[in-house]
């Protein structure tokens, strides 16, 4: 009778060991959908119901996907590295006279990153704009957001130079410039975007959001 007891409790504790074990095995976690070249909106902007939110807009499929840039990293090849300008007008941007660059213009091989307001009703917010703001970059270097004309660049953010930087959007702007990287390794780069509600002047945010940037050396 005792050795029929002892077994018993022996299955016994190795189904509750069993059942333990199951219960607290951690879920599979998805991998990150990797985006390396064609159309994407890295800050898409939305309003609706009383709330501003920010996503990942990928041009990439048909049709596109709105995404959660948590879920995504944006990779930057090494076909991107190119010799900085010697002026002074660019010295915000790389290391060593280089830096890696997805350009405002469409270009083979490279993601055109953009950002849009499109979805942002008109009178919702004071002066039909809102503002993004770079709130922090964790990276091997500096991180900026230029445009240029006439071979002169306009710096909208730069890590280099302290943060937070803003920079006021209108809404309904579709807009493509160029995403400065100093040094190869993976960046962490977080935004917020704010605006003023025009009914009552609240400021109301989309909360701080994260894009992954992997640049290749």
């Amino acid at each position: 009778m005792t050795a029929v007891r002892t077994r018993s409790r022996f299955l016994t504790g190795l189904t509750l060991t069993a059942a333990l074990l199951a219960g607290t095995a951690v879920p599979a976690v998805a991998a990150p959908i990797v985006l390396s070249s064609g159309h994407v909106d890295v800050i898409d902007v939305d309003y609706a119901g009383g709330a501003l939110s920010v996503d990942l807009l990928d041009d990439t499929v048909s049709p596109a996907a709105e995404r959660n840039p948590s879920d995504v990293v944006l990779s930057v090849p090494n076909t991107a590295k190119l010799t900085v300008p010697s002026a002074s007008a660019w010295s915000f941007l790389g290391t060593g006279g280089q830096a890696w660059v997805l350009p405002q213009a469409s270009t083979a091989g490279l993601l055109w990153a953009g950002w849009n307001t499109t979805d942002v009703p008109s009178g919702v917010f004071q002066n039909n704009r809102v503002t993004f703001k770079l709130t922090n970059v964790s990276g091997p270097a500096g991180f900026s957001v230029y445009t240029v004309s006439g071979g002169t660049p306009t710096v909208l953010f730069d890590s280099g130079n302290g943060l937070p930087d803003s920079l006021n959007v209108n809404r309904n702007t579709h807009a493509h410039v160029n995403w400065g990287f100093d040094a190869a390794g993976t960046y962490a780069v977080t935004f917020e975007v704010t605006g003023k509600l025009a009914s009552n002047g609240t400021t109301i945010s989309s909360g701080a959001k994260t894009w992954t940037f992997e640049v290749l050396p």
